[in-house]
This record gives C-alpha cells, structure tokens and sequence, in this order.
C-alpha cells in the first residue's frame, strides 16, 4: 500500500524525490487539495472587506490555509488512522513518525503568527484552533459525536474563516456583510454533510458516529437542501440591506440545486465511487457561490 501510495502518479513520484523519505509525506498529510478552496473562502472575506482593488496581503492566506488549515487537516489524519480515500487525499501514504508533532507545531506557530494582525483575528484563529483539538483529538474527538461535528464545521469553516481575513483589516463589520458572512454557516452545513455519504463504510469501521451516519443518506440530503436555501436566504437578505441586485445569486443556487436535488432522488442506488463525486460537485458550487457573492457584494 505504502508504494502505490508513493509511485500513484508523476505528482506523487517527483515529490518523493524532490522531499526524500517521509517528508513529502507530511505534506501529503496537510492536504494541499484543499487549499484552493480554502484560500479562495479566505480572500472572500478580504475582498469584501477591501473591494477588489484593495491590496493583497498573502501573509493571511498563509496563515489561515497552511498552518491552521493544514495542520488541522494533519492531526485528523493521525487520529483517523484511515486506509482509503479522504477528503482531498486519494491513496493516503502511510502517517509519518512525527505527524502529531508537526500538525501541532504548524497551528501553533499560526497563533504566533496571528499575534502580528488584529485581535478580532487573533481570536477568531484561537478559537478554530481549539475546535480543531476538539474535532480530531481522543478524548474529546467531537468528529465522532453526531451534530457537534457538523456545528464545529458550519461556524469554523463557513463563517469563522472569511470573518478572520475581514478582520485583518481592521474594518467594522456592518450589518449588510454580516448577513453575507453569516450565510456561509447554514450553506457549510448544507455541505458538511455531503462530504460524509461516501464514508459510510469507513467511519462504521472506526466506530464514529457523525451525523450523517445517525440520520441516514436520504435526511442527510433533506438536511442539506434546507439549509442550501436558508443560506440563499440570507444572502438575499443581505442584498436588500445593501442596496445591491442579488439576481446573479440565482446561478450558483442553481448548481446547488443540480448537485443535491439529483443525489436526493437516486442516492439508494449510488456508489461510494458516486457519492464521492457528488462531493467534489458541491465543492464547485461552493466555490461558484464566493465568486457570485463577490460579484453581488464586493465593493
């Protein structure tokens, strides 16, 4: 397993012999996959903050993506343990001598980091650093306590995440952006639990019970469809209050709407293979939806 890990494709095998040993490894483990996706939910809140033309700050997005994120993502994977796929990680390698070590030294060199910008960032980094603890690590471990997982992960993910790059700013925060910013909780809940359907197996196998475990595959999707339109409508509440034309938020309720209403109907007769790519659906439409909400809000 370890060498089909290592040898899965030209990524894999030059970055093996460009980080020697187990160090690609633990990049591995941080799951770079995902940053894209994580810088851009990010620079949303900047953007809003600032407006397009504002000027750049990557320092933030390193930050926030590599050493919270990352390291979040790699103290789950030492507790997890997991054979198969993950989350933006195919064919896990085998977990580094000193994953725990490094996962701890990454968020905690953020929080250090994070003492350079504001407190409100301040904050909000150190409270996604504790969930993060809490999340992954025995015995609190609250990924495998059905509903606290899926709220760790609306409120850190959906709305703590562009809240600490507005915050950076040292803008107030108004009521209009608020409600934008508030809108990404319920739409991550709706997400959360579409990131599950595929591990049902392996969570059975590790004993966690997530939510979507408890409820089952059809709530699940009832639950996210629900919260997908409680989210769209925030965002059109936040458009009234602003003053600005919501119409374009049509197009990525849209691809909301063709990911999970499909899922929901022939989900009995899905594959893991198929409820994996129905993820990675919804990972798009997440990311359409913080273009159009730039496009709607941004100044």
């Amino acid at each position: 397993m370890v060498a089909d890990a290592r040898t899965l494709n030209a990524w894999r095998r030059w970055g093996y012999r460009l980080l020697p040993g187990e160090l690609f490894s633990y990049f591995l483990h941080m799951r770079p996959a995902e940053w894209p996706i994580m810088a851009g939910h990010t620079a949303l809140g900047y953007v809003l903050a600032v407006g397009f033309g504002g000027v750049a700050r990557g320092e933030r997005l390193v930050i926030w993506v590599v050493l919270l994120n990352g390291g979040t993502l790699a103290i789950n994977s030492v507790f997890d343990k997991d054979e198969g796929d993950i989350g933006y990680l195919i064919a896990p390698p085998r977990l580094p001598r000193h994953l725990l070590a490094f996962s701890v030294a990454l968020l905690a060199g953020g929080q250090l980091a994070a003492l350079t910008l504001s407190p409100a960032f301040q904050i909000a980094y150190a409270i996604c650093f504790a969930m993060s603890i809490l999340y992954s690590v025995p015995p609190f471990r609250f990924k495998a306590v059905a509903g606290v997982d899926w709220l760790i992960n609306m409120w850190g993910f959906g709305t703590l995440t562009p809240f600490a790059a507005w915050a950076a700013t040292g803008r107030p925060l108004d009521l209009g952006h608020g409600l934008v910013l508030l809108a990404f909780c319920p739409l991550f809940a709706g997400l959360y639990p579409l990131t599950q359907l595929y591990q049902f197996d392996e969570d059975r196998r590790r004993g966690d019970r997530t939510l979507a475990l408890i409820i089952g595959m059809g709530r699940s999707l009832d639950i996210a469809l629900g919260c997908i339109l409680l989210a769209f409508a925030l965002f059109g509440w936040a458009a009234v209050v602003l003053q600005v034309s919501g119409v374009l938020l049509l197009l990525p309720l849209a691809a909301w709407l063709w990911v999970v209403v499909p899922w929901r109907v022939g989900y009995q007769s899905w594959t893991a293979a198929r409820h994996q790519q129905g993820m990675y659906r919804g990972l798009a439409a997440w990311a359409v939806t913080d273009v159009v909400v730039l496009l709607v809000f941004a100044r």
